[in-house]
């Protein structure tokens, strides 16, 4: 039983609470700043910036990837100011027709494109593949020690660590700064502090976290990742660090949750097929949020102004 878990759901649960992490992480500074939905609009954007990444290149590799995501970024700002500036309409809606039309272009590219040599389809781009990110090599738990089955953990685990470090690092080191420019913007312009800087350090972390999550989660169930379990945390307590801190149980309690019930939880109800892992991550994430919405003790105070969680 130890060899199987550790083959088949080791690694998929490991990839799954990474992603979710460095995803809730740069989520809790974007929902206090009332941008949440900026993870929605840098899902949308790395999409077709991926797809063109895989094209040119015929590899579906971590720098491709980000500097296609990157490209991509570039293309959706330079669209959506020509679209704000010919159509003469507010930047919200211009937001919203250039970031689903990119996302579209992406989905057709996909679809038209050869991606037999490696395993890259609109189900994938969407949904993820985190139940095949498994370790094969594996013989139980003393595999953890051997040097030759390490070396055949999945690459996606080697990203995703090394992105969630990342960011989590990045959050530390800017920690200061990105909960004074958050709460007061003009206090921190005050102190001289680069706050647009600030704003975009933030949104490239983010960015850096959806690209990296790609494989796993796919490019929509990382949605709920930036928003739920920040969310959920901001209902748990009106102080900062204590937020960040319960973001990252959540975080981790709906990945090792969802991939649990996304395996045995149809088997439980007599069914015989498991279903999407990143599909019940999400699930778990938004019941977590119900729940908080429900019985969490700032929940009477979550519409109150960001001050209070300083």
């Amino acid at each position: 039983m130890g060899a199987e878990f550790v083959q088949f759901s080791l690694t998929p649960i490991l990839i799954g609470v990474l992603a979710s992490v460095a995803c809730a992480l740069p989520g809790n500074f974007l929902l206090l700043r009332r941008q949440a939905l900026l993870g929605d609009a840098i899902s949308h954007v790395v999409l077709p910036g991926i797809v063109v990444a895989f094209l040119l290149t015929g590899v579906v590799a971590a720098g491709p990837m980000l500097l296609g995501a990157g490209g991509a970024a570039l293309v959706a700002v330079g669209l959506i100011e020509a679209v704000r500036r010919l159509g003469r309409i507010e930047p919200g809606a211009a937001m919203g027709v250039v970031f689903t039309t990119l996302f579209a272009a992406g989905v057709l590219l996909l679809e038209r494109s050869d991606t037999s040599s490696v395993h890259l389809d609109v189900e994938h781009a969407l949904m993820g593949n985190l139940e095949s990110l498994v370790w094969l090599r594996a013989e139980g738990w003393g595999s953890l020690l051997d040097p030759a089955a390490l070396a055949s953990l999945p690459p996606e685990l080697f990203r995703m660590a090394l992105a969630c470090a990342l960011v989590a690092l990045l959050t530390a080191v800017f920690w200061r700064w990105l909960k004074i420019s958050t709460f007061d913007e003009g206090f921190a312009t005050g102190l001289g502090l680069p706050v647009r800087w600030i704003g975009l350090g933030l949104v490239t972390a983010a960015a850096v976290a959806a690209v990296a999550a790609f494989d796993a989660v796919g490019s929509i169930i990382v949605i709920a990742m930036f928003i739920c379990p920040p969310a959920a945390a901001r209902l748990m307590t009106d102080r900062l660090a204590r937020q960040v801190g319960w973001s990252v149980g959540f975080a981790t309690l709906s990945a090792v949750l969802g991939y649990v019930l996304a395996g045995y939880g149809p088997l439980w109800l007599g069914g015989r097929d498991a279903v999407s892992a990143a599909g019940m991550i999400a699930t778990v994430s938004g019941a977590i949020l119900a729940l908080a919405c429900l019985f969490g003790p700032r929940r009477s105070r979550a519409g109150i102004g960001r001050e209070e969680a300083a």
